[in-house]
């Protein structure tokens, strides 16, 4: 009788706690066997079973994710981001790029500059891109691994507020019906105080020296562009979507394919490789490893995504729980975002999933000042979350390329996120009360 009502009172148990639940069993098992695809697969299970999925439920919705044509896509762009990546070291491309930057400024002004030009790149896992470039501005390798990885992680997801070529500022877009013009004109503060946040809990911590006489070069714009331009390649092709949406319609992850696959092709033009060097690159463990690992993170979040047994989704259920206890209507524009953030690990995944539910709180036809106010705290927190999120692509790789822990990470990113927080809502006062007011 006592395991029925244990039982019983697992079940009841919000799902908020739920997901938290099976996060912080993800960050625990890895701290113990230090196996990041085994933790997310007990994560996962965790989810799925304590949500009341029977085990045929769970095979199917399984099977949907990992049999996805989506999923299909992003693991061929997360392969060919990791071979184009290896490309650019074997051809000394990364080192030439990271010498010219350092010639421009100073140490703490490429370990911020690098990752976030990179990041003007919307590739899944492209933290892993920018990690090379942000370990060879560390000359001398005075800097810790963790603070590396922090800075890469933090400037790497500096433009994701605003830039218009991010699948998730796209769909926000589509779902608030707000101008192009007036949503990056919105979001783009978020991006000032996430760079003032990185200067002050990560840059600060570096001495801002210019980089030795051995280091410098004299750099003109056209070798600049030479060096980046299949990286220019690759930006130019994915914004194909926004000047022609209909060649991304069957997959936003196509163009991205195609322009890493020109980039990879216009690099061994210029700088060719041997044959043993692409078999070396190309049949790496590391690779697949990291291609299966990003395949349990979206397998992960698939249950984040279906619906209930009861056939209300997971987030929808979360609201209707916080509506329950008396919260806020302001309290939950930002927890739903935040968790969804937290749970995704993707800005198109809390947009998706949250943003319906934040509109529909707001309410029909509301005040100018009330709505954009609501979606600029609701997507600051949801991106907070994001950012937090121990199955974020961007931060399991950069955590694997330096081999750092992720409980230790996190922590170490809480500062900032609570700064970002806290001057998103200082925004929304500004724009709800004094501008709209």
């Amino acid at each position: 009788m006592n395991i029925y009502i244990i039982i019983s009172f697992l079940i009841e148990i919000p799902v908020l706690i739920k997901v938290l639940f099976s996060l912080a069993g993800i960050l625990i098992l890895n701290r113990l066997c230090k196996n990041l695809i085994i933790s997310v697969l007990f994560g996962t299970i965790i989810l799925a079973f304590w949500s009341g999925h029977s085990l045929s439920a769970i095979g199917s919705i399984s099977l949907q994710r990992l049999i996805s044509v989506n999923l299909f896509f992003l693991l061929i762009t997360i392969f060919l981001v990791i071979v184009f990546s290896s490309q650019m070291s074997e051809t000394g491309i990364i080192r030439e790029l990271v010498a010219m930057v350092q010639s421009m400024t100073t140490k703490r002004g490429s370990l911020a500059l690098l990752p976030a030009i990179i990041g003007l790149l919307p590739m899944p896992g492209g933290a892993l891109f920018s990690a090379p470039l942000v370990d060879d501005c560390d000359t001398g390798n005075k800097l810790s691994p963790e603070l590396k990885t922090k800075i890469n992680y933090w400037f790497r997801h500096v433009w994701e507020y605003w830039w218009p070529i991010y699948p998730g500022v796209l769909l926000a877009i589509e779902i608030t019906q707000l101008p192009m013009w007036q949503f990056i004109l919105l979001q783009l503060p978020l991006s000032i105080l996430a760079v003032i946040a990185g200067y002050l809990f990560f840059l600060r911590k570096v001495q801002n020296i210019p980089y030795s006489p051995d280091d410098k070069r004299n750099v003109s714009i056209i070798q600049f562009l030479k060096i980046i331009f299949p990286v220019l390649i690759i930006i130019s092709t994915i914004g194909i979507r926004i000047v022609f949406p209909v060649v991304a319609s069957f997959n936003s992850y196509i163009p991205m394919c195609i322009g890493i696959i020109l980039a990879i092709i216009l690099l061994q033009v210029m700088r060719p490789l041997d044959f043993r060097t692409w078999r070396k690159i190309i049949l790496s463990k590391r690779t697949y490893s990291l291609v299966i690992l990003v395949a349990m993170v979206r397998l992960y979040g698939a249950f984040i995504e279906a619906e209930l047994p009861g056939g209300v989704l997971l987030v929808e259920t979360m609201r209707m729980e916080l509506n329950t206890l008396g919260i806020p209507l302001i309290a939950i524009v930002v927890i739903i975002p935040f968790i969804a953030g937290l749970a995704s690990g993707l800005a198109i995944g809390f947009v998706g999933a949250a943003f319906p539910i934040v509109i529909n709180i707001i309410g029909f036809e509301p005040q100018i000042g009330s709505y954009l106010s609501a979606i600029l705290l609701a997507y600051g927190a949801g991106y907070m979350g994001m950012m937090l999120s121990p199955v974020h692509v961007c931060f399991i790789v950069t955590n694997e390329y330096f081999k750092t822990r992720l409980f230790k990470s996190l922590v170490g990113l809480i500062k900032p996120v609570l700064f970002v927080i806290a001057g998103t809502f200082g925004l929304y006062v500004l724009i709800r009360f004094v501008l709209f007011g």
